[in-house]
């Protein structure tokens, strides 16, 4: 009989021989670069898969020729991997080879010969602003649940913030008399973003008068955004509660807190926004990576131009 096929699920959940090496790894790599745990979870998945595929055909992790690698990178594009998810998983597997070779397990990298898949550049989904407007508009502030849903969707579409920054936001964070949040971003690098005059009043409601009945009865939690358990916010949650705010809009493609992101550096610099306030507003280390939106904005200007200029 042949052995029940493991999903990956199962497989991530389940110890591989060479999980104490993977530990370390990751505990070194946390304690150096401060990475978040998004990241780490990234980079464990990655390793975990790696290493139970090398399991079951004898072959140890910190042992895998560049051959054992490449040959499991064919098999995963061959069951459907963009080229996207193999870069970053070539990546995952550098770093951890690059450690070991640095700590001295071991002398070669099998990973330093294996070119990084090509991508195609990927321009960023927005929003128009009359769509963003509707989406906004969406919850129901007559109650408290709908109050926060207003003040989270406003505060992300005003600042650009990450979903994990925004529900991470604690209230020592919210310095509303100046109106500005302090975020911990990619890193742990802070950035002060200032809120606008219109995210301000819906966050100041919203603490005022809907975060005390939430949070009334219940431990206390410095999440500024929380359940009506009294808990903070997930990213998880806030994903499904977008997407219902979005159908219910009248939206009928995908919508994502990722999408408000585009929408903030898209609409600044369709209004003239200077490049790198976008790229300190984001939050982004390297400007190239903010350039990628002038190719929206520059998109957005064309159509325009087309649509009304008697020669477009």
């Amino acid at each position: 009989m042949k052995p029940e096929k493991k999903s990956p699920a199962a497989i991530i959940r389940s110890k591989c021989l060479n999980q104490a090496l993977i530990d370390r790894f990751l505990d070194e790599f946390w304690s150096e670069r401060g990475v978040s745990r998004n990241t780490l979870a990234s980079y464990e998945r990655d390793l975990r898969l790696l290493c139970h595929w090398l399991d079951g055909r004898g072959m140890a992790l910190d042992q895998a020729s560049r051959g054992d690698l490449l040959e499991y990178l064919a098999i995963r594009v061959r069951e459907g991997a963009k080229a996207s998810s193999t870069a970053r998983l070539l990546s995952s597997l550098r770093r951890f080879y690059r450690w070991q070779v640095r700590e001295n397990l071991r002398k070669d990298d099998p990973s330093a010969q294996i070119e990084t898949p090509k991508q195609g550049r990927m321009l960023p989904g927005s929003l128009a602003e009359s769509e963003v407007e509707a989406l906004l508009q969406a919850p129901d502030t007559g109650n408290p649940l709908g109050l926060r849903d207003r003040a989270m969707l406003e505060l992300l579409y005003a600042t650009g913030l990450r979903v994990s920054e925004l529900v991470g936001i604690r209230l020592g964070e919210m310095m509303l008399q100046n109106g500005i949040v302090r975020i911990t971003g990619k890193g742990n690098k802070e950035r002060l973003v200032p809120m606008g005059e219109e995210a301000h009043d819906w966050v100041q409601t919203y603490l005022r008068d809907a975060r005390p009945l939430l949070v009334e009865g219940k431990e206390l939690d410095e999440h500024v955004f929380v359940t009506n358990r009294g808990t903070g916010m997930t990213r998880q949650m806030f994903w499904v509660l977008i997407q219902r705010y979005a159908t219910e809009a009248g939206m009928v493609r995908h919508i994502s807190p990722h999408t408000l992101r585009h929408a903030f550096a898209t609409h600044l610099l369709n209004h003239g926004a200077d490049l790198r306030v976008v790229q300190m507003l984001l939050g982004h280390s390297d400007l190239s990576t903010t350039q990628i939106y002038t190719h929206v904005a520059k998109a957005r200007l064309q159509e325009l131009h087309r649509q009304h200029h008697p020669r477009g």
